[in-house]
């Protein structure tokens, strides 16, 4: 089986998640040893649009299924803080004449995960029924947020319910140097092990 989504095995792909996610034992968490519910579908950045296709594909079979789920997509979250706080027009009124690094420290610290994103996604799985939440987006939001903090900051928050975090790049697993996630296969210093490729898991 595949470690990741390509061209070449959307269709495989699609089968193997809608077996997994469906399945009695990643809906009630069993063979974890006492990890968090925390799975990684990585894909290759460059069929973005076809797993953007696969995900609603899926989202539609699982719900007709009776298998409810919440999709949180990081970079529509980012801009929804941005609002709440009322300076997504001043971003976007400043963006052209700051650079790029001034830009990036001043999303970062309204987009902190700890402080503010964590608790705004809380806020969605309080006020939603759901049985599997996806994590979207994060190819969009990158260098604003970094995917590892955000599951780091959502170990206690979103351990309830199984948690899928789609991930343009590679979720690579060595004994020299862990684990890590390296966004679009380029990037690799995202250093995070408490997750399961879902590619890995049986149906």
């Amino acid at each position: 089986m595949t470690s990741s989504i390509t061209a070449l095995n959307i269709q495989e792909s699609f089968d193997h998640l809608l077996a997994v996610i469906s399945g009695q034992r990643f809906l009630l968490k069993k063979g974890l040893g006492n990890e968090v519910p925390f799975f990684i579908c990585p894909f290759d950045v460059r069929f973005s649009v076809d797993v953007v296709r696969l995900q609603k594909q899926l989202v539609k079979r699982l719900e007709q299924s009776g298998i409810r789920v919440l999709e949180i997509n990081l970079y529509d979250l980012a801009i929804e803080i941005l609002k709440d706080r009322g300076i997504w027009e001043q971003i976007i009124d400043i963006e052209s004449s700051v650079s790029k690094n001034e830009l990036k420290e001043l999303l970062q610290g309204v987009l902190d995960p700890e402080a503010n994103l964590a608790p705004a996604i809380a806020s969605k799985l309080e006020n939603n029924e759901f049985e599997v939440l996806l994590l979207t987006g994060v190819g969009e939001v990158f260098p604003y947020i970094r995917s590892h903090h955000v599951l780091n900051n959502l170990q206690s928050t979103a351990k309830e319910k199984p948690t899928i975090m789609f991930f343009p790049g590679a979720y690579t697993h060595s004994i020299e140097s862990g684990a890590s996630l390296d966004l679009f296969e380029i990037l690799h210093d995202d250093k995070y092990y408490r997750a399961f490729n879902i590619f890995h898991c049986e149906a």
